[in-house]
């Protein structure tokens, strides 16, 4: 067995994790509960106004807008995984959590964070058909269809989800409890095992390829070919609209990817666990707070719709 080959390794086994979180120092941790806490508000905040918007006006029950609302869903979730738990920890002394419980929590981290990878994606293909190929619009993006697309999106983030939690939560856990992060995620939690991690840095690699590389690769061809497009606009306003748009929403992809990138494309001993902390700042927290001000609320069909909602509500 695994434990007659590694009799260095004290046998009990771990049932309960301890999350270094992000500072000891009392004063920046209560800096940065205050920080953390008004972020995660206007991140919910925000998210449940762009879902509220587009659900209430039917001129927003479009494919565009209904992938938006999901980003919008995404986001909630994605950041409600990490952030809770982070603003528990630094009020508390008592920053453990249980084998079970930072399994779920990874679960559903790597749930969310890769069907955002994969809806970004098919994001970015209906600006594609919505500026290149106006004409085929609707019979490309049928309802259908983008219900289908929506539907893939989350399938694949419970694949990836359940293979990695799976993989990971399954090797022996005997040499320490301490996580050097402030959530459970892949990489701080793998360097714990005490066994080789081998075969799991390369699942880790081969996965990462599969739902960052090749959706980042196809959101910049489809940006490329909607620059390309614009340029042949001969209204001024539009080209400017829409390198606008293109550069916003690049920004914030490659602010996403690129911290994912360097997060997980490299094997878990060769990581900085300083670096570690700032980089995950980035796509668990930055990033979802950033997606409604980015991708809708600059709208001006957003904005019209805002506008009508807050008259109604100001009627009753």
């Amino acid at each position: 067995s695994w434990q007659g080959k590694c009799p260095e390794y004290n046998q009990t086994t771990v049932i309960h994790f301890i999350l270094f979180g992000l500072s000891s120092d009392p004063k920046i941790q209560i800096f940065l509960f205050v920080l953390f806490l008004v972020i995660y508000l206007i991140t919910l905040l925000g998210n449940m106004l762009i879902i509220l918007v587009i659900k209430a006006d039917p001129q927003l029950h479009t494919p565009m807008y209904f992938f938006l609302s999901n980003l919008s869903f995404l986001d909630i979730c994605y950041t409600s995984v990490t952030i809770p738990k982070t603003l528990s920890n630094l009020l508390s002394e008592d920053q453990a959590i249980s084998f079970l419980g930072c399994a779920a929590q990874m679960y559903f981290f790597l749930l969310f964070g890769s069907s955002e990878c994969c809806l970004l994606a098919v994001m970015s293909y209906d600006r594609y058909v919505a500026i290149c190929n106006p004409m085929r619009y609707s019979l490309i993006m049928s309802r259908k269809v983008t219900i289908s697309l929506a539907a893939v999106v989350w399938v694949m983030g419970n694949v990836v989800a359940c293979e990695q939690t799976a993989a990971i939560f399954t090797l022996p856990f005997h040499r320490t409890n301490i996580i050097n992060h402030f959530f459970c995620d892949v990489l701080p939690v793998l360097r714990l095992a005490s066994t080789d991690t081998f075969l799991n840095d390369v699942v880790n690699g081969v996965l990462s390829v599969v739902f960052t590389i090749v959706p980042f690769i196809l959101i910049i061809t489809s940006y490329v070919c909607i620059l390309s497009a614009t340029l042949k606009m001969r209204s001024a306003e539009g080209r400017h609209k829409a390198f606008s748009t293109c550069s916003s929403h690049l920004i914030t992809v490659t602010l996403f990817f690129g911290s994912c990138f360097i997060t997980y494309m490299r094997p878990s001993s060769s990581a900085s666990v300083d670096t570690d902390r700032a980089i995950s700042l980035f796509y668990t927290v930055i990033t979802p707070t950033f997606n409604p001000i980015i991708y809708s609320l600059r709208s001006k069909e957003v904005k019209e719709a805002l506008r009508k909602l807050l008259g109604r509500s100001r009627i009753f």
